[in-house]
């Protein structure tokens, strides 16, 4: 409504001050009138409030955030659709978003940032709980108060997993270009939880390295470049992000739904690389902490069956060098007499066994089907600061990027950063170093009958994708045809020539 002018009052609240405008109406600063306490107003375009589709989204962000009562989300405290100015009336924040803290202060540092989106993650994680999927994470929606707490907010795009009110279609990729998931270029309806995990996954990447994922593309360079996965890693960015954390955003960050965290909470252990519990119910205490023991059972090639036991730190430094043989086929768990579960399930091991989707390298080029892409009638030209909204509405709210141009990777380096994990072809299940490591002098884990260090026996220390013998096995590039076709036409047409020439 930035053509509007501003009303002095709305039911029963006076209008303070604007906050901010953005594609479904303006935000204002505002007071309750019986009761003084300070609000923010959400209010809708006149002529906006016309178009019933539109109007129903807005209705729908507040019985959304009714629900859902988390100290990490904006509360919803009260509505009116009615009237030329419908609004919506939310918690107040008094702080900043992260789109906001990124362009003041760039990047956030990661120990900050990882705090931050963990709170994020809780509170997306009780609507998820609910049945709800938020499907426009970003920087821009993501308030901090002043005291240090981040609070997800604009619930605009919530969806109702068990039944969508068919506010969206499909082929309108409802949400922001530069931070959702690629299939919610072409199916908003349907994207599912994960589309929210890989949007979590681009703004941590923000948060870690101050740059807006896929900046200075249109909307469908960005999708080509997300289902490609072409993108560099935050550790080329910026060399100070940790190895797990730069993995954990590109696990994340996958092209393909079924390669990321499948929820909230295991994003966050991926994040931390510790196990998470579910929280202790009121009135009972917490349980003790557990001792850094582990008790693994694998098989070696013979196919006899060993138990060994050992700290977080050794069974890591095992599993590096190869000496329990196949990780997919080791089994863990806390006690001896447990429920033992895979190597993929335990947060202190995933990213030994765990590959992101593979980096695409600066020559490829995915070819894209024809008709697999987003529908052209829902595409436009949108920069880092306009939303993907196929309504037409301007995207004053959108994701306000820092305006830096990612920096490219130095010739060579088109991958992760030396040392990082990289994702291996479909298949593999553990990743390997894009450079030789040196042999970890780490303790192996001991026998659990308190003899001598377990030592895997020699043929069991084969690594996946090849081994040592022939390092990582690469995908068979298709044969190209292409030459020996356009031989045969040359060759063909001379003939003919030369017998029309003869007769």
């Amino acid at each position: 409504m930035a053509s509007d002018a501003a009303p002095s009052q709305l039911g029963n609240y006076e209008i303070m001050s604007k906050i901010a405008e953005g594609g479904m109406g303006t935000v204002y600063k505002g007071r309750n009138r019986s009761t003084g306490e300070t609000v923010a107003i959400k209010v809708i375009a006149a002529a906006t409030a016309k178009n019933p589709v539109l109007l129903q989204r807005f209705e729908r962000e507040f019985l959304a955030a009714r629900v859902l009562d988390h100290p990490n989300v904006v509360r919803a405290l009260d509505y009116c659709g009615t009237g030329p100015h419908p609004f919506l009336v939310m918690e107040f924040v008094d702080g900043e978003s992260i789109g906001q803290r990124i362009e003041r202060k760039g990047a956030l540092g990661e120990a900050e940032s990882v705090r931050l989106i963990a709170q994020v993650c809780e509170g997306l994680q009780r609507a998820h709980k609910q049945g709800l999927v938020h499907r426009d994470v970003k920087p821009d929606n993501i308030m901090i108060t002043r005291d240090g707490t981040a609070k997800l907010t604009d619930l605009g795009l919530v969806k109702d997993v068990e039944g969508d009110l068919n506010l969206t279609k499909t082929g309108r990729g409802l949400g922001t270009p530069h931070y959702m998931a690629p299939e919610q270029f072409r199916n908003a309806k349907n994207v599912d939880v994960r589309g929210d995990i890989y949007s979590l996954g681009a703004t941590l990447y923000a948060m870690v390295t101050g740059h807006v994922p896929f900046d200075n593309a249109s909307p469908l360079d960005c999708w080509m470049k997300k289902v490609r996965n072409e993108f560099p890693t935050p550790r080329e960015l910026t060399p100070s992000v940790s190895d797990r954390v730069d993995w954990a955003i590109r696990r994340a960050m996958s092209a393909e739904p079924d390669r990321r965290p499948a929820s909230c909470r295991e994003f966050l252990e991926d994040l931390t690389g510790q196990s998470r519990t579910a929280p202790p119910r009121p009135g009972t205490q917490p349980a003790p902490a557990a001792a850094d023991v582990w008790y693994l059972v694998y098989k070696d090639e013979t196919g006899t069956t060993h138990t060994v036991k050992g700290n977080t730190e050794s069974i890591r430094n095992a599993l590096r060098d190869d000496l329990l043989g196949d990780p997919s086929l080791i089994l863990v768990s806390r006690t001896k007499a447990g429920q033992f579960q895979p190597l993929s399930s335990v947060a202190e091991f995933r990213d030994l066994v765990v590959a992101p989707a593979a980096l695409a390298g600066p020559a490829s080029a995915t070819r894209i089907p024809p008709g697999s892409g987003p529908q052209s009638g829902s595409m436009r030209r949108a920069d880092a600061a306009e939303p993907f909204d196929p309504m037409g509405q301007s995207g004053g709210g959108g994701s306000r990027g820092s305006g830096r141009l990612p920096q490219m990777p130095p010739a060579g380096k088109s991958g992760p950063a030396s040392g990082a994990m990289r994702s291996t072809p479909a298949g593999s299940t553990r990743p390997t170093p894009t450079t030789p490591s040196p042999v970890r002098r780490g303790t192996p884990p001991p026998s659990d009958d308190g003899g001598p260090p377990f030592a895997a026996p020699k043929a069991s220390s084969r690594r996946i994708e090849g081994g040592k013998k022939g390092g990582s096995r690469r995908e068979r590039e298709p044969f190209d045809w292409t030459p020996i076709l356009l031989g045969l036409v040359l060759v063909l047409s001379a003939a003919v020539g030369y017998l029309v020439l003869t007769r």
